[in-house]
This record gives C-alpha cells, sequence and structure tokens, in this order.
C-alpha cells in the first residue's frame, strides 16, 4: 500500500467516524449532547477536508483550484445533498413519506448528474 492511500483511509476513517459519532450526539435527544457533539461533529469535518487537501499535495496536485467548472460542480453538489436532505428529512421527521421519497430521489438524480460533469462527456 502506497503511504498516500494508507494515510487517506486513516484519515477519512478517523475523520468519518467522529463526523457520524458528533451527528448522533446532536440529534439523539436521548444523549442530551448537541453542544458537544456539534463540537464533535465540526472536528471531523475538519479532519476529512484536511485529508482532501493532503491527498492532493501528495498526488503532486496543486491544493485548490477554483474555476468555472469548480465552482460549478460545488454549487451543483450542495444543491444535491441539501435537496436529499430535505427528503429525508419529510420523510422521518415531518411524515411526509410520498412527497419525501420523491423529493430524495430528485436529490439522488441531481447528485449523479455530478459524474457526467466531473468526468466529462466523452
Amino acid at each position: 500500500m502506497k503511504k498516500k492511500n494508507l494515510v487517506t483511509l486513516i484519515m477519512s476513517v478517523v475523520g468519518g467516524l467522529l463526523f457520524a459519532l458528533g451527528m448522533c450526539m446532536g440529534l439523539l435527544p436521548e444523549w442530551d449532547a448537541l453542544t458537544e457533539g456539534v463540537i464533535v461533529g465540526a472536528i471531523g469535518a475538519i479532519i476529512l477536508l484536511a485529508m482532501v487537501l493532503i491527498r492532493r499535495k501528495m498526488d503532486g496536485k496543486p491544493m485548490i483550484v477554483l474555476n468555472g467548472k469548480t465552482i460549478g460542480t460545488a454549487i451543483l453538489g450542495i444543491v444535491g445533498v441539501l435537496v436529499l436532505g430535505v427528503g429525508m428529512c419529510m420523510v422521518m421527521v415531518w411524515n411526509m413519506l410520498v412527497w419525501g421519497i420523491v423529493v430524495g430521489l430528485v436529490g439522488i438524480v441531481l447528485l449523479l448528474c455530478l459524474i457526467p460533469v466531473i468526468k466529462g462527456l466523452k
């Protein structure tokens, strides 16, 4: 295993676990740990962001490249994730099963649209 793959594996596991634990701490009322959950989740998100930047540096690529394509891709990804999250909330919180599934599927389709945007149409 290459060094960059090992570093990516370790950082993604630690960051993902901290982020997931923070979400559980913040969202489960039985735990009553909203403030602590936000802190732990933010630390996990920072580790995941650092992992992306470190991986790009180890690949010999520039840390951040901002152009029209990357900004458009980021906007499409953010909109897709938000729509998917709203669909999940509609199903689990607001008891709107059918419309929540429809909205969630629209969010999944938006996220699937990222594949040809990132890879490019041939």
